[in-house]
């Protein structure tokens, strides 16, 4: 499953220009407010690209990874269990779009992390897993998300300009033999394993279209909203954000 996860992180480099400075921000973040010993929410975990990362960076510290996809927790568990085995890790399946989602975690959690996920959920849903992830950090816990947060129609040259860097990115990225994101899901449905569970992932997934993009106001006034003390972002390259909040 090890490379089914570098291959997920060469597909989602084509996607997002400089992805490895926002996980090494929001690791440098985690560091500066909690120290090498802690407990991280990796929501919406994928195939566990950041959960993978915190635990390298951090030996002593603890990951909870959620996600719904059958086939990225199935990847997660056997990638991350091969790296770093079982003891610091937790991988539950949760839908974060159905109300009580948290119910299937423990309690404890001094961080809660995403990258290039939560855009799938509607606004409303946004909030709610917002206000939800407030309940379950401790104090002073932070929350880090990084994902595009398009510009609107009130920066229209920031707007062209950051399309068509993502085109570029895209193109030189896709010329060099890079899966993209549909080929990646074909890649893995060769393995006998991973093909049992496309239909169950289809099933799940049917009456989910895509969602408005909120952008970054949005984003920061439903943390103010969910109850977090401070709201802000840790990093930028155009559209691209790293939003924190702290509790």
């Amino acid at each position: 499953m090890r490379d089914l996860l570098t291959a997920w992180d060469r597909q989602q480099e084509a996607y997002i220009a400089h992805r490895e400075q926002r996980f090494t921000v929001m690791l440098e973040v985690l560091e500066l407010v909690h120290g090498d010993e802690f407990t991280v929410l990796d929501l919406a975990c994928g195939p566990g690209a950041i959960s993978d990362r915190v635990l390298a960076a951090f030996p002593k510290a603890r990951v909870v990874a959620v996600d719904h996809d059958p086939i990225l927790l199935t990847v997660a568990r056997g990638a991350l269990a091969e790296r770093h085995g079982t003891d610091r890790i937790t991988i539950a399946d949760a839908d974060l779009a159905a109300p009580g989602w948290e119910r299937a975690l423990p309690t404890g959690i001094d961080a809660v992390l995403s990258s290039t996920a939560l855009h799938w959920l509607s606004p409303t849903e946004l909030s709610a897993v917002y206000a939800t992830a407030a309940t379950l950090l401790r104090p002073g816990g932070v929350l880090l998300n990084a994902d595009h947060l398009r510009y609107g129609a009130s920066h229209p040259t920031l707007r062209d300009v950051a399309e068509r860097h993502d085109a570029r990115t895209q193109a030189a990225a896709f010329a060099a033999g890079t899966l993209d994101y549909q080929q990646w899901y074909a890649e893995a449905a060769r393995r006998p394993e991973l093909a049992a569970l496309t239909a169950e992932r289809a099933a799940r997934f049917a009456d989910r279209p895509p969602q408005p993009l909120a952008p970054l106001a949005f984003h920061l006034a439903a943390l103010e909203a969910a109850g977090f003390a401070e709201t802000g972002t840790v990093w930028q390259y155009l559209d691209d954000f790293v939003v924190f909040a702290r509790r």
